[in-house]
């Protein structure tokens, strides 16, 4: 018996430039992700259990990674991807202009190094930016990219 693919919902902040949409993405946290760039860069989500409304989801875990509350405005569906790691995303998209320089992100903790016995405390997201399509695309999770499209799509 298989186990059911996880599922994560997640906020797309956009907002209008004179050079263009760009993206609020936060690089992902931790050992893993600390020196890599392409690849370790996401839309605010996380995972949540089959009791529970995707789109409350999106917006708890939008704070919870943050450490600032979702913005308001109307949420434009960007729909569901399954990551290479079976995982379920699904996004919604809202225009708004956070400043990027308050974030208090959550935290994970996890034994590191693997084998030593020592938990470290880890920034679920170490920072967040704002980045054009293209800078976007070249630094998401694969998968993700998808999302980037359909922004576009219904933003133009």
């Amino acid at each position: 018996m298989t186990t059911p693919a996880k599922r994560s919902a997640g906020l797309l902040l956009f907002r209008r430039t004179d050079q263009g949409i760009e993206v609020l993405l936060g690089h992902m946290g931790g050992p893993f992700f600390a020196r890599r760039d392409a690849g370790a860069w996401t839309v605010p989500k996380g995972e949540y259990e089959p009791d529970e409304a995707a789109w409350d989801a999106a917006r708890r875990e939008f704070q919870e990674e943050l450490g600032l509350p979702p913005p308001d405005g109307a949420p434009i569906p960007l729909g569901e991807v399954t990551q290479t790691n079976r995982k379920i995303v699904t996004v919604w998209a809202i225009e708004s202009d956070l400043d990027v320089t308050t974030m208090v992100p959550g935290t994970f903790t996890m034994e590191w190094p693997r084998g030593s016995g020592r938990v470290q405390e880890f920034p679920e997201l170490d920072r967040a930016e704002w980045l054009d399509l293209d800078r976007a695309r070249a630094l998401l999770v694969k998968a993700q990219t998808t999302f980037l499209d359909r922004l576009a799509e219904r933003t133009s």
